[in-house]
Formats: structure tokens, sequence, C-alpha cells
């Protein structure tokens, strides 16, 4: 008797290590060509194996996603020019199917990027140059913008000819909403109330060389630097970081200084323990660099490999920390590489998954 307890006791221990190795991954797209909406995969953090689960359809352009906190909603854009609009949708991690709530019009077109804290969806609308802010209702539902802040500015780049909002992301401390607009080369610091009747108000905005086009930024874990990414010329600029407050430490490039090409930086994410930066370059380089993060901070390159795909538009690493994917939106593939903790290296593992256009791709439980 003793000994069935012992086997039962290691099967459920067995069981519940099965469970914790296994993540949803929510991969948003492009619907122009084969791609039908959002994808819902099982993914093993163990084996790299990848399963597909469900499509969420009836959304057309759902390029970013996020997903909340306890993984029973799934807000995205939905970007279709002047008609654009944010969507929310009741998601069961048990059945792996989503179903929509409600739309609701952006009021700003082409949002290229969704953040939520449960209590408020944000999007950064590209083309329309602003962000807008939405309430959450009990029901999962959106109410329509509460709040539409608008950016005016331009920049000398030829495709800088008015504001770009690319990103909104929140401080580490959750006080502030970050901002970048392309359009402007500026950082825009926005206090954030969850309460308040207009969500955001502005402190300051922080420039950035001209016609350099800030996409996205990162946050070290321990919430002391901060990493931007610029579309234009693939250069990292590294911050301190402190109550709203950047302080430029060093700049560093992505791209050799012979190459020749449009570089065309994409996305920038940092391990869960700090140690390494990644960052992707789509046009001509497709290509992803890897950086050791120095104690001040400051990173030093460690190598750059091609990313094996056409338009590396948004990567992600994975809850274990073993992988890092890519999602290819010119190649409709997702490239799932091996990452080395210690060094930060990526290997490629020959593992794909065949999916249409993909933007972003976010894990959950």
């Amino acid at each position: 008797m003793l000994k069935k307890l012992s086997l039962l006791t290691l099967f459920c221990y067995g069981s519940l290590l099965a469970l914790a190795q296994n993540h949803k991954l929510i991969v948003g797209t492009y619907t122009k060509g084969t791609s039908e909406g959002i994808y819902v995969y099982d993914f093993n953090s163990k084996t790299a194996d990848v399963k597909q689960l469900s499509v969420i359809k009836n959304i057309a352009n759902p390029s970013y996603v996020a997903l909340s906190k306890n993984n029973d909603a799934i807000y995205s854009v939905s970007e279709v020019g002047a008609n654009s609009a944010a969507a929310a949708f009741k998601f069961n991690p048990k059945t792996n199917e989503g179903t929509l709530i409600n739309k609701e019009a952006t009021k700003g077109a082409d949002p290229c990027f969704v953040l939520s804290d449960g209590k408020h969806v944000f999007t950064a609308n590209y083309s329309g140059g602003s962000i807008s802010v939405f309430g959450i209702k009990a029901d999962g539902s959106l109410t329509a913008v509460k709040q539409l802040v608008q950016h005016t500015g331009s920049g000398p780049d030829k495709r800088q000819t008015s504001a770009h909002v690319h990103q909104t992301l929140f401080s580490p401390d959750g006080k502030y909403i970050i901002s970048t607009d392309l359009g402007e080369d500026k950082i825009y610091v926005y206090s954030y109330q969850a309460n308040a009747e207009k969500p955001l108000t502005l402190k300051h905005s922080i420039s950035t060389n001209p016609g350099s086009g800030p996409r996205h930024i990162a946050f070290s874990p321990n919430g002391k630097f901060a990493y931007l990414a610029h579309e234009f010329n693939g250069k990292i600029s590294v911050f301190s970081y402190a109550d709203g407050n950047f302080k430029l430490i060093e700049e560093v490039a992505t791209a050799a200084n012979d190459f020749k090409g449009r570089i065309d930086a994409a996305d920038i994410h940092i391990s869960a323990d700090g140690k390494f930066l990644y960052e992707s370059n789509r046009g001509d380089a497709n290509n992803i660099s890897v950086f050791a993060v120095q104690k001040d901070g400051k990173i030093k390159h460690v190598e750059t490999v091609s990313t094996l795909g056409k338009g590396p538009r948004n990567f992600s690493i994975d809850p274990s920390g073993n992988y890092l994917l890519v999602g290819h939106q010119y190649s409709n593939d997702i490239i799932i590489f091996q990452r080395n903790a210690k060094i930060g290296k990526l290997t490629d593992t020959k593992k794909r998954i065949a999916v249409g256009s993909p933007v972003c791709l976010i894990f959950g439980k």
C-alpha cells in the first residue's frame, strides 16, 4: 500500500512538472494572406515541440495581442487604416477557444501595439500618431475610447512627415506609461492614474537623435536601465532609468559600418535574468544581435546571427528561457532557436511553425 502511495505521489509530481513545462503561445498576425486570425499553440519548453490548439477568427489584422494576467481574456488591435479598432475576447484556457466580446474604434489609424493592466487597454496608433485608452468593463469588454492622446510632431526622415506612435509600455513600477514616437524621434513619459477620468498626464518627453526612428524599449528586470531600438539606423540607446527619467549612457550599433541597405530594426527584449539583450533587424539585414549586459547597464556584443527568414517583426523568449522564437512577417513562419542561458548564444533547433504573416508572439500559462 505504501509503495502504491509512493508511486502515486511520484506520478502526481511528474504530472505537475509536465504541466509546468507547457505554455500557451499566442500569435497575432496580418490576415491579408493565408492567416485567419489569432493562433493559439501549446509550446513545450523542454522539447520545443509545438501543437496548434485553435484559431480565433473574425478579426482583421490582429497584428498585436495582449493576454490578461489570469489568461481569461485576449486583447488585440485590428489594424485596418482609418477603420482600426481594439478588440476584446473571452479566452478559455481549458478549451483554448476565444470568443469576441466587442470591438471599439481606436480613433487613431493603424494601431501597432496593445497593452493592458486589467483596468485599461492602451493602443499605440502608428498612422494616427496617437494613444487610445479604453476602460475594461466587468465582463471583459472594452468601453469606447475614454482618452485619446494626440502627438503632432515630425522628423527629418521622409518616413517622419507626422507623428508615429509605435509602442506603449508600463514603467517598471507601473507609475508611468512610456511611449515611443518613431515620427517625432521622441520618448514620451505619461503619469498613469488608473482611477482618473483621463488616466494619462504628460510628465515630459525626451528627444532622441534626429532621423533615428525610436521604435521599441525594453527595461532591465531590476528597473534601473532601459534599452531603446531605433528603426532607421538599428542603434540601441542605453539609458539609466529612475522615476520616469531617462539618462543616456551609450549608443551601440547593431549593423556593421559597411552595411548597405535597409536595417529596419524591429524588436528588443532582455532575458528574465537580466544578463542578455536581444535585438532584431528586418529590411535587408534579417538578423538578431545578442549582447551581454554589464553591471553598469552597458552592453557588449556577443554575436549576430541570421533569423533564417524574412521580416523578423517580433520575437519572444519562452518562460523557461531555453528558447527564443522569431516570427517572420514575409516568409510566413516562426523559427525556434535554442538559447544558451550561460553565454546568450542562439542555435537553430530546425523546428518551425508555419503561419501566415506572424507579427506578435506572447506566452501565457
